[in-house]
């Protein structure tokens, strides 16, 4: 709404929760015991308490999440030692990899672009279907794909990993017994949960009251955000997702449809579904949409503006929106105005283990 000619903030209660306004020092160390030093994660001006989502049985210990850097970054980690998991999630590119479907090993290319790898410690159901329960699963899925990975299964990547002696002494270190499969997964998801991304203008606007960290037009965004432009549908919350999927119809144009979340649940309203992604970071995660069709995000806006792609299984929040050419722009300022902080410290490891 509007008072006296500005947007009236509305905080993060009600449309978009209740934000946190506290920023403390990345990654601090709570305590320490024999091999295990326990981390807290930093609480960032608009997200909730990372700590208060890290799953009970793979609590964050600085060791374990350091493993997990390693491993997120080692070629080796891939039959032909090409591919690591930080090929398809750059932190320049906003953790994605500025492609329209990600490239795996020999060069295959995938049918979906790279989700983007920071917040993930708020997602529930991971991928774009969904199809990986936590983060754990979702870590560990590509090795075994033979377009990503290529290793015929989860046993041939640990026998290849038991060959290196720098793994096995940090496998035992970290986790007390030999590697497996599981506790790849538990040290990449705590490394993955270090990656984070609030304080955006947005944020600070928002919550913190900065009356000039947004732009006149980004300010007028905000607002077309929340209301005419109907954003918050779908792209609610501290996080800007509501961690479901919808059918948008992206695909219902070409000779072929992902069926999306349907191959994972079978439930006919499913068909054509694929998870919301967060906004946070949006202006550098181009090109959009699980096909990466879009290069913009003025293209993006214009798309939601036309009501999305008719078909059978459309959502039913789509319609037309009947935005002017001034309010897309200003809806395109506040998407802009989404990157944030938290993210910065996540470096390639300047060597590996031998």
């Amino acid at each position: 709404m509007r008072r006296h000619g500005k947007v009236w903030r509305m905080g993060r209660i009600g449309m978009l929760g209740l934000g946190v306004a506290v920023a403390l020092p990345l990654l601090s160390v709570v305590g320490a015991s024999a091999g295990e030093t326990p981390m807290q994660l930093p609480q960032i001006q608009g997200l909730e308490d990372p700590n208060t989502f890290v799953p009970a049985d793979n609590p964050l210990t600085k060791e374990k999440v350091e493993l997990g850097r390693i491993l997120f970054f080692d070629k080796r980690l891939s039959k032909n030692n090409t591919i690591a998991c930080a090929s398809c999630h750059l932190a320049e590119k906003g953790f994605a990899d500025g492609m329209p479907v990600s490239t795996g090993i020999n060069g295959l290319k995938g049918g979906r672009s790279a989700p983007v790898s920071f917040n993930r410690v708020y997602s529930k159901a991971q991928f774009w279907d969904g199809r990986a329960a936590t983060l754990e699963d979702q870590s560990i899925g590509p090795f075994a794909n033979p377009i990503e990975h290529g290793f015929a299964n989860h046993d041939e990547m640990v026998a290849k990993m038991k060959k290196i002696p720098g793994y096995q002494k940090l496998f035992q270190e970290v986790f007390g017994r030999e590697i497996m499969i599981q506790d790849v997964g538990r040290a990449i998801a705590s490394f993955q949960r270090t990656v984070l991304s609030g304080n955006s203008a947005v944020d600070k606007f928002d919550i913190g009251g900065e009356e000039k960290a947004l732009s006149e037009s980004a300010q007028r965004g905000l607002q077309l955000f929340r209301e005419k432009a109907r954003c918050t549908r779908c792209h609610s919350g501290f996080n800007f997702t509501d961690e479901k999927f919808h059918n948008i119809g992206i695909g219902w144009d070409t000779n072929t449809v992902d069926l999306g979340r349907y191959m994972e649940t079978k439930i006919p309203e499913d068909i054509g579904a694929f998870k919301t992604p967060t906004l946070r970071e949006v202006a550098r995660t181009a090109p959009y949409m699980h096909d990466g069709r879009f290069k913009t995000l003025e293209e993006v806006v214009k798309f939601y503006n036309q009501g999305g792609i008719k078909n059978p299984h459309l959502d039913n929040t789509l319609i037309p929106l009947e935005l002017t050419e001034q309010e897309q722009q200003d809806l395109v300022a506040l998407l802009k105005s989404l990157n944030g902080e938290g993210w910065q410290h996540v470096k390639a490891p300047k060597s590996f283990p031998k």
